[in-house]
């Protein structure tokens, strides 16, 4: 556990330390994403000896431009090819990587990127004509602050502001802009591609490719958290109160993992979020008899689930009961009391 502040960088060393220490230096190969990754690092790693496989910033591909464009491709899935790359040093191996549906998603999400700046600059545009704009100073941050926060569109514009003078002698101020060719034609070249650093030898690029590929599988548990289980990060004053959040969300997701298998085992697949919305049909009824005594009958029941559900339910070996009783290890005194019930 990290103080809030802490750079995801600064937590590499600590952790590898951590590992080793209680359990030793094995031949374990260590797998980051771009966010953690640095040189210091990777020097780290190097010095005890350790193996990796890491992701690398984006900027990196520019290296490789003539790369992309180049032949030798494998495909190792389905829309996803690697290939290997030269090392500047030799001493790492380079793997190129493109996935379609990523590259899909990377278009997207530029020109969704792409119409906000144009959405805002003419906006900004049309209140400098009207003279409601007027101070260049302004202009300018209005639009560093609007490619600041689109700043995977950016690139894409290049952006002017002209102070006018007409006769009348009232300052006017013109936006101008412009789209980029070279930034949209690199964009489409490098939608979806990424590259990857190893020090392991003797492994194929797919090979290290599908190593890198477990990253999803942790990626997929922080968003089931964040989704399908709603523990999403809450701000706790004291440390007792952090690790009994974390040990909440823990105990969340080894439950959701359970269900997961136990789906998986009876042919169901492995999507819980849509079984729990099957289950949500079966309800519980509390059914309240009043007595002449002034005493109530209490009986709580378990709706009849259709034939969909029940197939469901047959496949997981889960027979519902008609009613419901209290635990038994409750005292007695702990629950209503409730005549005329018949045990489950």
């Amino acid at each position: 556990m990290f103080a809030g502040n802490t750079n995801d960088t600064k937590t590499v060393r600590e952790i590898v330390e951590a590992m080793e220490a209680k359990y030793g230096r094995a031949q374990r190969i260590w797998v980051f994403d771009r966010g953690v990754v640095s040189e210091e690092n990777l020097q780290h790693l190097g010095e005890r000896d350790g193996q990796y496989v890491v992701g690398t910033p984006k900027s990196m591909l520019r290296k490789l431009e003539q790369q992309l464009v180049a032949a030798g491709w494998d495909e190792v899935a389905a829309g996803v090819e690697v290939k290997f790359c030269p090392s500047p040093d030799g001493e790492e191996t380079l793997v190129l990587a493109k996935s379609r549906d990523r590259a899909a998603k990377e278009e997207a999400m530029h020109q969704r990127f792409v119409e906000r700046i144009e959405t805002g600059l003419t906006a900004i545009g049309k209140a400098a004509a009207s003279g409601r704009l007027k101070d260049p100073e302004k202009a300018g941050r209005r639009i560093g602050r609007l490619l600041g926060q689109n700043s995977r569109g950016a690139g894409c514009f290049q952006v002017e502001v002209k102070v006018l003078e007409p006769p009348q002698g009232k300052v006017r101020l013109q936006i101008e802009w412009s789209k980029q060719t070279a930034w949209q034609q690199w964009a489409r070249l490098s939608e979806g591609c990424y590259l990857l650093r190893s020090n392991l030898t003797g492994h194929s690029a797919a090979e290290l490719s599908k190593m890198y590929m477990q990253l999803v599988d942790a990626e997929a548990a922080f968003r089931t958290h964040k989704s399908d289980l709603v523990l999403r990060p809450i701000w706790h004053q004291y440390e007792n109160r952090v690790q009994a959040h974390i040990l909440i969300c823990f105990l969340a997701y080894v439950l959701w993992k359970t269900l997961e298998q136990w789906m998986r085992t009876s042919g169901l697949g492995s999507a819980p979020r849509t079984l729990l919305n099957e289950l949500r049909r079966l309800k519980s009824t509390d059914v309240i008899l009043p007595t002449d005594q002034g005493r109530e009958i209490r009986l709580r029941c378990v709706s009849r689930p259709d034939d969909d559900l029940a197939i469901l339910l047959y496949r997981l070996k889960i027979a519902p009961p008609s009613r419901l009783q209290p635990p038994r290890w409750l005292p007695k005194d702990a629950v209503p009391a409730a005549s005329g019930a018949s045990p489950m």
